[in-house]
């Protein structure tokens, strides 16, 4: 287990500000033609890696839910008696991941206790944000960075899900979705006709006329596209952008066509996003599961659902 202390006011070095297109090492813009190219040729994919790293973000004070988040981070509330955490470390076990990043700040010390004991082979490794309570997720996605090496999966520390909703996210430039449900609000995507992710919407943008689908807030992301994604978080880092989300920077890159992932419908009954204490009581109602240890001693029974009026 390492715990990485990130203060994230170092600034990276600029890139050489002499470099030119007359003193590049490959043809100037305009010298070779030009070829059409389809949304999935717009980044290499890389479909034989299947992804066994996660990074939770799981540094916010997750005041919506308070008072329970007072005295324990998000990801520690329970529901029906085992913590998000709990839950997602057992589906990334099942899933065959090796290693899980994880992002703390605030009352991290707990998420590092409760982490200590009983993972058994999957390895943790911590990184601190020091300024979680005047940030936003952006900044600890970028401070995450010297933590990621390999391809990974992004999860976010107020899900809890069914483990083989993951079936489909194992490989790279993929995002989870879900079809718009009356509960639900925030970011939303749009679609073409293969499912790849068209444009990222806020929540108060009212002017859309194309069918909108909901974020789920887990993305794998290939090498390729986060040295992209950590070169656009710099630019808003560097412009003091550091209270925002990282959607911004998703949207940014999906309008320009140097980020493209393929959407993966998540069912909705089989996962929840937990923000205010009412969601609470709605993922009590809609999942029910015995608790059982990491190692799986205990006898586990089987998640219901029971039909949703």
């Amino acid at each position: 287990m390492k715990n990485v202390t990130v203060s994230g006011r170092e600034a990276s070095p600029p890139l050489d500000a002499t470099l030119s297109s007359e003193n590049l090492p490959f043809p100037a813009p305009g010298s070779l033609p030009t070829f059409s190219v389809s949304r999935g040729d717009l980044l290499p994919r890389e479909p034989e890696l299947r992804i066994t790293t996660a990074l939770l973000l799981a540094a916010g004070t997750g005041s919506r839910l308070q008072p329970l988040t007072k005295a324990a981070p998000k990801c520690l509330t329970e529901v029906n008696g085992i913590s998000i955490l709990e839950r997602l470390v057992r589906n990334l076990k099942e899933q065959g991941f090796k290693r899980l990043i994880v992002v703390i700040g605030h009352l991290g010390d707990q998420i590092e206790e409760f982490l200590k004991d009983d993972t058994c082979d999957l390895q943790i490794d911590f990184v601190t944000n020091p300024d979680y309570a005047t940030t936003n997720n952006l900044y600890s996605l970028w401070l995450a960075r010297h933590e990621i090496t390999e391809a990974f999966m992004l999860v976010e520390s107020d899900l809890v899900f069914q483990s083989e909703l993951l079936d489909e996210m194992l490989y790279p430039d993929r995002m989870a979705i879900s079809r718009m449900l009356p509960w639900m609000n925030g970011t939303t995507v749009e679609l073409d006709a293969c499912d790849g992710v068209t444009a990222f919407r806020s929540g108060d943008d009212a002017a859309i006329s194309a069918e909108q689908y909901k974020t789920v807030n887990i993305y794998s992301l290939s090498l390729n596209s986060w040295r992209k994604i950590e070169e656009r978080l710099f630019r808003h880092v560097s412009a003091g952008d550091r209270g925002v989300y990282y959607e911004v920077v998703f949207t940014e890159m999906i309008a320009d066509g140097s980020l493209a992932f393929d959407g993966i419908f998540f069912d909705s009954s089989q996962w929840y996003e937990i923000d205010t204490g009412e969601d609470l009581r709605e993922a009590e109602c809609l999942f029910f599961q015995t608790l059982t240890s990491f190692d799986g001693s205990q006898t586990r029974q089987t998640d219901s659902y029971p039909v949703r009026a």
